[in-house]
């Protein structure tokens, strides 16, 4: 794609961008709440992870903002440094150790979590925002958006919150709810194939307008009106210019010599690294155009965003599954849609906050609902499986530690099993990255890979086979490879692609034969015969 005019594509990035910025509100004052902060300190991390990451992020379709995964950090952090504004400083002081990350060129630590792990993380996020949203879809909001962990805020869990639900159901919320949901299943299946003008408009922003028109014809309606104003949107709404830049909160960087900032910073600098580069290697999965996204430049970008948002009040920021995810299914197609979005965060909070509070939590959690779904559907966990155990065993600890305990450790416990069964496997034979005749003048390669390749050898393979030049004739050579992980088949289908656009002819030597351009090396490696 020609990423030179970055208007080129906003026919479809713009309503992209503005589901993102309904989808990115909710959570933003959700995860301030949760993370023990100002409202408006979430916002201002949605905006510049909107503006500022987004502009210097190599992702295209990748979008920032505070995330869940943080907020327990953060609201600790707040009470043992004393101050929001001694926490300030620790957040710049994350964004400077991301920065020296990304010219150390730790980006390509993404690599080495394993397929497995990615997609029960995507999985996992689908099925908590399923779970987490049922509540406010019925009008019972005592646990903020954007609180992903098992044990909540308000002192429940995530299913014993669902159970009380039932006593607590607003009959005007479910009302919103259930109409926007039929709308968006209608809009998705129906009508978005009938025209144009049904993919510019598209469902979301349909249901936010219904929840405020319906929310406005019904106010004073006790049965059913939405009469309680948690069930609403709540943008902090300033009295006058003055008050509205009173908002801001700057570091107190007299602490700057507190040894507990510089580990809280250190803290923050490495889980939001963490996080984003484990939502980098998803949404690049989840691009319809495969693009690699540059990973050290993605830490220069976080960690300039997270310098700015400390300074001027902000949470901390890392790019987020949720909003890339609603991006990418909203038909985002450049970081125009990021951008944009972050720009109606800043114009919205600032001319009609009046507006947005007019709008029903039920609403927003109709599109959540959707957005999950798409995160979780059900033939995943079929394919999985069916994919063998060295794959499924990682997915479902990975999906069963998001539910029941919070995104790091499900995260981490996916991890650990996947490095158990690689090393299971790995006790029969060794693994490494062979490559002959790199260059000979002719762009003539001959790749020939190891007898065990597994998800350690990501990167390596992905960076040689992003960098070969147009107009090369790959042969590549798999007769001595017993072990082929799936993270590399995947990657292999996915060069496939983009082969055929960088003219690019690959030759495939296997025990079988030898194929020229192999139409599927999923489908190749799927009918290869396995090894004992």
């Amino acid at each position: 794609m020609n990423s030179s005019n970055p208007f080129k594509n906003l026919k479809a990035d713009f309503p992209a961008s503005i589901i993102v910025f309904f989808v990115a509100l909710p959570l933003c004052l959700g995860i301030a709440s949760v993370s023990g902060a100002s409202a408006f300190s979430g916002i201002i991390a949605g905006i510049i992870g909107g503006i500022i990451v987004g502009a210097m992020s190599g992702s295209h379709i990748g979008v920032s903002g505070p995330a869940a995964g943080l907020a327990a950090i953060v609201v600790v952090a707040i009470t043992s440094l004393g101050s929001f504004e001694n926490f300030l400083v620790a957040v710049v002081i994350a964004g400077f150790i991301q920065i020296l990350f990304g010219f150390l060129k730790l980006g390509i630590i993404g690599y080495f979590f394993p397929s497995s792990v990615i997609k029960g993380m995507l999985t996992g996020i689908g099925i908590i925002i399923i779970l987490k949203e049922i509540p406010h879809f019925f009008g019972y909001d005592e646990d903020p958006q954007g609180d992903f962990a098992f044990f909540q805020v308000d002192g429940e869990n995530t299913f014993s919150e669902i159970l009380n639900t039932i006593n607590h159901i607003s009959i005007g919320a479910t009302i919103v709810g259930v109409i926007g949901l039929l709308i968006l299943i209608f809009w998705n299946t129906i009508l978005a194939n009938k025209g144009k003008i049904f993919q510019l408009i598209q469902g979301p922003l349909v249901v936010v307008v219904f929840g405020i028109v319906y929310f406005s014809l019904t106010q004073g309606n006790d049965t059913f009106g939405i009469t309680s104003t948690d069930h609403m949107v709540d943008v902090p709404v300033p009295d006058n210019f003055e008050s509205f830049l009173g908002q801001f909160t700057f570091p107190n960087f007299a602490a700057i010599t507190d040894y507990n900032v510089w580990v809280t910073g250190f803290t923050i600098a490495l889980v939001a690294s963490l996080e984003t580069l484990l939502c980098v290697e998803a949404t690049d999965k989840l691009d319809p155009l495969k693009r690699v996204t540059p990973t050290n430049r993605e830490l220069l970008a976080q960690g300039t965003g997270n310098m700015i948002s400390g300074l001027i009040g902000g949470l901390p920021i890392t790019q987020v599954i949720v909003r890339s995810s609603a991006n990418i299914q909203s038909g985002g197609r450049t970081k125009m849609s990021a951008i944009v979005h972050g720009f109606l965060l800043l114009i919205s909070v600032v001319l009609i906050p009046n507006l947005l509070n007019m709008i029903p939590l039920a609403a927003l959690a109709a599109i959540l609902l959707i957005v999950g779904y798409k995160l979780a559907k059900p033939k995943l966990f079929l394919q999985m499986y069916k994919a063998g155990w060295k794959q499924f065993v990682p997915f479902i600890v990975t999906v069963l530690g998001i539910v029941f305990i919070d995104l790091l450790w499900g995260i981490g416990l996916g991890l650990a099993v996947g490095i158990i069964v690689i090393l299971y496997k790995s006790f029969q034979n060794s693994h490494f990255l062979h490559i002959e005749d790199k260059s000979n003048g002719k762009h003539k390669i001959k790749m020939t890979l190891a007898e065990e390749v597994t998800f350690f050898n990501k990167g390596t393979i992905l960076k040689e086979l992003d960098s070969l030049p147009r107009d090369t004739f790959l042969e590549l050579d798999v007769r001595q490879t017993r072990f082929l992980d799936s993270d590399i088949i995947e990657i292999l289908e996915d060069f496939s692609e983009k082969a055929r656009n960088r003219n690019i002819d690959i030759k495939l030597i296997s025990e079988r034969g030898i194929v020229e351009n192999p139409p599927s090396f999923i489908e190749f490696f799927q009918l290869r015969p396995k090894s004992a």
